[in-house]
């Protein structure tokens, strides 16, 4: 058994996973969750209990949650330099779950259909979708890349979300966003997590 094992779908958050997995350039093994059926086995929910994808196995431990698995990769394999030094870690902390928290709950709520009031939005962490949308905007417009000048292992999440959301129209197509997305899109190990995905796709094991 591998000793990094990438538990995913082709079709599924699991290709940011891949993607931060081909930053780092670790040997890994990948599984294959099917939704119908090995993705809420009990073999697999003793991994996740919440029965989604990706999850990450790493030496005997399990990472969930795309954030997490990207800070996780970053620190566990420091060669490859995709995580800040630890006083250099604002900026990449902030808007690592600025991310995985305001916008993602900003972008599925509206997806789902849900405009808080102006009274609901004081409760909520993203006030507004149009807010959390301009503050990722202004972020991604003011650095090459998220946390500065040079890549990280926040940008495989954040830029994830941008690329995503500007493709599938849950956020707005932007100058800054599209020239965010281009820079990351042009990276060989996003190149490369794609062309692996995407043949997994191909092949019909999927249910």
């Amino acid at each position: 058994m591998s000793d990094l094992i990438l538990y995913t779908n082709p079709m599924s958050r699991g290709r940011i996973a891949r993607w931060a997995l081909e930053e780092v350039g670790a040997r890994y093994e990948v599984r294959v969750m099917n939704y119908a059926d090995s993705m809420k086995g009990d073999d697999y929910l003793s991994i996740n209990p919440m029965g989604k994808v990706p999850a990450l196995q790493h030496n005997g431990s399990v990472i969930t949650e795309c954030a997490a698995i990207c800070a996780y990769l970053g620190d566990a394999f420091p060669d490859a330099g995709l995580a800040p030094a630890a006083a250099d870690r604002a900026d990449y902390y902030r808007w690592l779950f600025f991310a995985a928290g305001p916008v993602e709950a900003a972008v599925t709520n509206k997806n789902a259909g849900f405009i808080p009031s102006d009274e609901q939005g004081r409760m909520f962490g993203y006030g507004s979708y149009d807010q959390a949308i301009d503050v990722l905007e202004a972020a991604v417009a003011k650095h090459d890349y998220i946390a500065g000048d040079a890549f990280t292992m926040a940008d495989v999440y954040v830029g994830s979300q941008v690329i995503w959301g500007t493709q599938f129209g849950t956020i707005p197509q932007r100058d800054a966003f599209k020239a965010y997305a281009d820079r990351l899109t042009s990276r060989d190990a996003y190149k490369r997590a794609g062309e692996l995905d995407d043949a997994l796709m191909e092949t019909n094991q999927l249910a």
